[in-house]
């Protein structure tokens, strides 16, 4: 869906189907073909964005036709590896040929192996000069050597990584320190420097960092969800550099050489203790650098990033992006689903006990999707092995029985009358613990719809005579018709004449 709906955007913005397809990285005819469905439905890509993912997945069940292979197959991969064999003893390029058509029965013959080769190696030896658009790509990479922290307390030092950013018109660059290469300070670092240049532009090249990409091609890198999510929210794509290749973003390789001169020299003689302070000290270096004019020339990165290319920008969404993850769970009979990363349990609705659900989770919240819709939203608990549930995802029965608490029952018990509520607390009271109760408390307050409030509570007042509150009683006064004659009403019958009985003078 992610990559689906950054064709519409592309396209709504006047981007013909070659051009997507450069900029996403896929084929043509796989652009064409979701494009004619698209337009087969909708007269307006205004219409089709506003739909929601669950609505465009059902639009494209069929899978999309991959094109046929290449007469080629795998020789321009192979190539990258022909220069180390033939330095070997015995290898020529005919039994690289062999090699190569045994794997590929239908691939070209040794005239052309041989020819194409030729041609790849002089290719690999020149450089191509490119002209970079105003507002067209950011390069991204992390710098091979590392800044520190000084441990206040044991005076040690703790490395850190700094990231950078250049857009590759002006060169406007920006560096900022984080504690690791991981997803989540390669998100935020990579929000801050889309803030820092005040606009989004089309494209952004990575390297092949494992926060970007979860597996390395040549052509068709596949990025994670998060990144995807990304670049998503900015409206922009993600395209990231050959794997091996820096040149493919040579701009930021150079800026981070002009960086070890300009940001590591000036500070190297003093000591931070947090990244908040060396990141202000990187910002004031990183600001002398972006105003310093070009050698041989009369203007500065800033300068041409004012007159040329902040105004190409794409605006930024109204909210920063924050980092989410994404995971696969199952959800458990009891209506919860585990967030592994907390050890903690939330709740979905019970008709989904079975199911495999996603979780998508930020640092505040945690959202649980199923086909594409949410179904349910908590905020994130950091406490292990606790439960979070809401009562209106349990069934009927379990949501009365969520309830149960002595404040609850006592409640329930004052609404019909005092001598109910007086009853209700000294059977809590008379067990050590209040949970073994609930069930009798329960049954009493059950009695109300059989009787009424009135026999009920005469019933509780009757009980409460005797010193010892039980649901058995209560339920026998209501049976014998007890409850409708009071405590004092007890009648005395006169003991029988018998020699056997002595009679009250016997005991003055």
């Amino acid at each position: 869906m992610f990559q689906l709906r950054r064709i519409l955007q592309l396209r709504q913005q006047g981007f013909s189907q070659r051009r997507i397809a450069s900029a996403l990285a896929i084929s043509r005819t796989t652009v064409e073909h979701y494009l004619r469905i698209v337009e087969a439905h909708f007269s307006d890509l205004a219409q089709a964005l506003s739909w929601q993912d669950d609505q465009l997945h059902r639009l494209f069940t069929h899978r999309v036709p991959q094109p046929e292979a290449d007469r080629l197959g795998d020789l321009y991969q192979r190539f990258e590896n022909y220069e180390a064999q033939l330095a070997k003893p015995g290898v020529t390029r005919h039994h690289l040929w062999l090699a190569y058509k045994q794997a590929n029965p239908n691939a070209i013959q040794y005239s052309q192996f041989c020819e194409r080769y030729r041609t790849w190696r002089l290719n690999q030896q020149t450089v191509m000069h490119l002209e970079h658009k105003a507002g067209e790509t950011l390069f991204v990479d992390y710098a091979g050597k590392k800044l520190a922290l000084v441990d206040p307390t044991t005076g040690q030092p703790q490395p850190v990584e700094l990231f950078v950013a250049v857009l590759a018109c002006s060169q406007l660059t920006f560096a900022k320190a984080v504690a690791s290469q991981r997803k989540a300070d390669f998100l935020q670092a990579l929000s801050d420097a889309l803030t820092y240049f005040g606009g989004v532009p089309e494209a952004i090249v990575p390297d092949n960092l494992k926060a970007a990409v979860t597996k390395a091609n040549r052509y068709e890198p596949d990025l994670n969800e998060s990144i995807e999510d990304f670049a998503a929210h900015y409206s922009t794509c993600i395209y990231p550099a050959r794997s091996g290749k820096p040149r493919d973003k040579a701009l930021v390789e150079k800026t981070i050489s002009i960086l070890y001169s300009r940001v590591y020299v000036p500070l190297q003689e003093q000591s931070f203790h947090s990244l908040k302070e060396l990141n202000q000290a990187i910002a004031q270096q990183v600001e002398v650098h972006n105003r310093q004019c070009f050698q041989g020339k009369p203007y500065s990165r800033r300068q041409r990033f004012e007159t040329l290319e902040e105004a190409t920008l794409m605006p930024l969404p109204l909210q920063p992006y924050r980092s989410k993850a994404f995971r696969m769970a199952k959800v458990h009979p009891n209506c919860h689903v585990l967030l592994g990363e907390d050890k903690h349990y939330y709740s979905v609705p019970y008709r989904h006990v079975g199911q495999s659900v996603k979780l998508v989770y930020t640092a505040q919240t945690v959202e649980i999707y199923h086909d594409h819709q949410r179904i349910a939203l908590h905020e994130r608990q950091p406490e292990a092995y606790q439960y979070t549930t809401r009562r209106e995802h349990l069934p009927s029965q379990q949501q009365w029985l969520s309830q149960w608490s002595a404040e609850y029952f006592i409640d329930q018990a004052s609404q019909i009358g005092p001598h109910t509520r007086l009853a209700i607390q000294e059977l809590l009271h008379t067990r050590s613990y209040p949970q073994q109760a609930f069930r009798s408390c329960a049954g009493v307050l059950s009695l109300v719809a059989k009787v009424g409030q009135q026999r009920l509570e005469g019933a509780c007042e009757r009980a409460l005579t005797y010193g010892a509150v039980s649901y058995k009683l209560i339920r026998s006064i209501l049976e014998r018709n007890l409850d409708k004659t009071t405590s004092t009403e007890v009648t005395h019958k006169p003991l029988p004449t018998h020699e056997n009985i002595r009679g009250a003078d016997v005991y003055q």
